[in-house]
């Protein structure tokens, strides 16, 4: 007979892919990954996974390079990798849909891709969400934002990891980012659309979900304004049973109006004065740190689980145990290289840190984007109550140190 495996699309930098891979290896899978640049993800190799290169934009290309490897193979199902974004979903769905494999329909994928559309069904669902316009140039930007009120979120229409998005508190800010966004410095994934959206104001959540069932429910902090760069999340969030009630049903609302009940899906809120609001519904797993956490947290391991589920196999979404996880993000305070990181080993040392891990390597250059790419690594700890993995967390976070030279100034 021959091997059965797993096609992965794309990979992950920060972690996630690595999970996939060790997941499928220890449900006795063949891991195979298309990629359009293999050589960046560095778990490949020390996996000793096969890897092909392949233009991942080209269904027609990726329909080859399958059918060539069902030759060898039993593909027992494809699925992709969380960071690269909901592009990589709306792919895989459609491979699916070609070679008659357990996936997600590829439209209810597609129409969570574009922002905008996918809060106009939200709207006609009534779930509640920000209030929000579309805009194309900066005439249209500014007229929204006056409609709306300041201060207003700008994003682009499409896209993910926060790339573009920022809080604009006056009409300064609003013609910065906008200038920014129109004029080149932004790269966009297609035409260049802006939402512009009412600024929910509250603490952040999220509810990582399965099907049609919500597994946890973290709580995350951002650094400074006006990006929104992750500092902390903590699973599971601190909640009354009233918010908890709330939270889940708007979540399962969601699913409903964006038919998304096959699947992982990550859902972003804000509970504001009128309760909980829906930033974005991303129709994927949610990546790193995010499915450690909620295994740290809850026992129940969403990576394996959602490959039983590509491959036709029965999942088991149970909670095995009850603690509190929480990751710090690593994040330098300015621009420049990366030449020295001291305090890691000591940090995995302290008892209850379950990971430290770093994004970048020695000497790499480090340039602030004001997105999840500002990250550069990453401390996660565990406990059964919230205030002890908080000390945990504190403790190995202030052993670490790392040094950045600044990039030479050009004197005028």
């Amino acid at each position: 007979m021959p091997p059965k495996a797993l096609i992965l699309l794309e990979g992950s930098k920060m972690g996630t892919g690595q999970l996939y891979v060790q997941a499928a290896k220890r449900l006795g899978l063949q891991p195979i990954v298309l990629s359009a640049d293999p050589a960046q993800y560095d778990y490949l190799a020390t996996e000793n996974i096969e890897a092909i290169r392949v233009d991942t934009d080209d269904l027609d290309a990726l329909i080859r390079e399958v059918s060539r490897l069902r030759a060898t193979y039993d593909i027992a199902g494809i699925t992709g990798l969380p960071n690269p974004g909901e592009a990589v979903y709306a792919t895989v769905a459609k491979l699916c849909r070609h070679f008659g494999l357990p996936g997600p329909d590829p439209a209810s994928i597609e129409q969570c891709c574009d922002k905008f559309n996918q809060r106009q069904l939200l709207v006609e669902a009534g779930v509640p969400v920000p209030a929000y316009r579309l805009a194309a140039n900066a005439t249209e930007v500014e007229s929204a934002a006056a409609e709306i009120g300041l201060p207003v979120i700008l994003k682009p229409a499409v896209g993910n990891g926060s790339g573009g998005v920022r809080l604009c508190r006056d009409a300064e800010e609003l013609a910065e980012h906008t200038i920014g966004l129109l004029g080149g410095t932004y790269t966009w994934e297609t035409s260049p659309t802006i939402l512009v959206e009412e600024f929910a104001e509250g603490p952040y959540f999220v509810a990582d979900v399965m099907g049609n069932r919500v597994i946890g429910i973290g709580a995350g902090k951002f650094g400074p304004p006006p990006h929104f760069v992750y500092d902390e999340y903590t699973y599971p969030a601190q909640l009354t049973d009233e918010q908890q009630a709330q939270i889940v049903d708007v979540s399962l609302s969601c699913l409903r109006a964006l038919d998304l009940e096959w699947g992982p899906t990550n859902i972003e809120l804000r509970w504001t004065e009128r309760g909980p609001v829906v930033i974005e519904v991303n129709p994927r797993l949610a990546g790193t740190p995010d499915p450690q956490l909620i295994h740290l947290a809850h026992g129940v391991d969403l990576v394996t689980q959602h490959i039983k589920l590509v491959v036709g196999d029965e999942w088991d979404l149970r909670r095995r145990h009850s603690q509190t996880a929480s990751v710090r993000f690593l994040i330098p305070d300015r621009d420049g290289t990366l030449d020295r990181i001291d305090g890691a080993d000591q940090a995995a040392n302290v008892p209850g840190v379950a990971e430290v891990k770093w994004y970048v390597k020695l000497k790499a250059p480090l340039i602030k984007k004001g997105d999840c790419r500002d990250c550069i690594g990453h401390v996660i700890a565990a406990s059964p109550t919230a205030a002890q993995t908080s000390a945990i967390l504190q403790r190995a976070v202030d052993s670490i140190t790392w040094s950045i030279t600044p990039y030479p100034t050009i004197d005028e």
